[in-house]
């Protein structure tokens, strides 16, 4: 078992505000490096790989054409991508590996709890492989827990999910900044904070995408792992249903149904991936309805809430000057929490997750009702290397990963 605090350099590389765009050097003297040079030497590796062993099959689709490509089309195909990378293009939003993933370097975000008001700053640190996410909580400088990110450590799930150990120490807010890491194809990474609640930000994951981003990601040596749903799971609660169910790929289906015209019901379903992550889930907002803001705030809560942060419902109309970022931008938000909280699972899911009227607390009952049963749940690693013939997807630009039950 790995040790995710040893060695750990409690630095500052990158900071990025509360306002998202905002991002600045620790000093003048730091020197911004190229986070595009891992993903350029990840495409130099494929490109070896391919010429050693490579004679794959490519797909399009079930609509598309099917066929067999040489190795110097695997070889033009990497190049073209590498180009890519040269003149400034995102692997990140196209390409899932089959190795683990961590961040290139330290980022910092500072801001404000929605629910405490208290003033936060977060440092996102690289981990080795396998170490997955972790919460290291500090005081005045001094690490004083160190949460694993699992559904095992859940200890509230009242308008937002919080983790804590067994002396006390809690994280809430977690999931816009898991939904990030795990959208976005990070396995491992060690998260440091110094306050009880993840910044909210502009109340969406796009600050932390475009930390991400800003720190670059680093392929590990060990393959990825997953979490391989074999049998259908299902919870309800009320008019609340979830469940999950094998498949070969990560993919939610929400709906959603407020007493609001404003919001009514809603329904998306959404094969997930980095580019769909970024583009359809990230940008979208938390929202409130103005009618609970009192008793919120009796009870302690949404003290740092503000349009900046929040898309404010009145009875008759949206309180925010600029409106929506999205259409359904409110089931979109809802499958952003989706994301984040079935990052407790401690690993990504092969799997569909369906709910229907859900939300924070459902979501950490079917993880805990698909580990309740060990025969509904299984770990497979992706193969090391791609062997001659492997299939591959490029229909979204993804590769597909082929996968072996996990003999560790």
């Amino acid at each position: 078992m790995c040790n995710p605090t040893a060695n750990l350099r409690i630095t500052r590389r990158v900071n990025v505000s509360a306002k998202p765009g905002n991002i600045g050097e620790q000093d003048q003297t730091a020197t911004k490096p190229d986070h595009r040079h891992g993903r350029l030497g990840e495409l130099e590796a494929l490109c070896r790989v391919a010429q050693a062993n490579f004679t794959p099959k490519w797909g399009m689709g079930e609509a598309g054409v099917t066929g067999v490509c040489s190795t110097s089309c695997v070889l033009l195909l990497i190049r073209v991508l590498a180009k890519g990378i040269r003149d400034g293009a995102v692997m990140s939003k196209r390409f899932i590996g089959a190795r683990q993933t961590t961040l290139a370097r330290e980022v910092e975000l500072t801001g404000a709890g929605v629910h405490s008001g208290a003033p936060v700053t977060v440092v996102l640190h690289p981990a080795e492989a396998d170490a997955g996410f972790r919460f290291l909580v500090t005081k005045r400088g001094r690490i004083v827990a160190d949460i694993p990110a699992h559904v095992e450590q859940v200890k509230n799930l009242t308008l937002c999910t919080v983790i804590g150990d067994e002396s006390g120490a809690t994280v809430g807010t977690i999931e816009h900044l898991l939904a990030a890491l795990r959208g976005l194809s990070i396995d491992n990474c060690t998260i440091e904070i110094d306050s009880r609640e993840v910044p909210i930000m502009d109340g969406s994951s796009a600050a932390f995408v475009e930390a991400i981003d800003e720190a670059g990601i680093r392929f590990l040596a060990e393959p990825r792992k997953f979490i391989q749903v074999l049998k259908p799971v299902r919870v309800t609660d009320g008019e609340s249903v979830g469940e999950l169910l094998p498949c070969d790929h990560f993919r939610l289906d929400l709906e959603i149904n407020f007493d609001s015209a404003l919001v009514g019901r809603q329904r998306l379903a959404l094969d997930m991936s980095p580019s769909v992550f970024r583009d359809e889930l990230s940008r979208a907002r938390t929202f409130g309805f103005m009618r609970d803001v009192e008793k919120l705030w009796k009870a302690g809560l949404a003290l740092g809430a503000s349009l900046d942060n929040t898309i404010a419902l009145a009875d008759d109309r949206i309180m925010n000057t600029e409106g929506l970022r999205y259409p359904q931008e409110f089931v979109r938000h809802k499958m952003l929490d989706a994301v984040g909280d079935l990052a407790l699972a401690g690993a990504p899911i092969l799997g569909e997750f369906r709910s229907i009227r859900g939300g924070h607390k459902l979501n950490a009952n079917v993880l805990k009702a698909l580990f309740a049963d060990a025969d509904n749940w299984r770990y497979v690693r992706a193969a090391r290397v791609m062997r001659e013939a492997a299939q591959i997807d490029i229909s979204a630009g993804v590769a597909a990963v082929n996968y072996a039950a996990d003999k560790s």
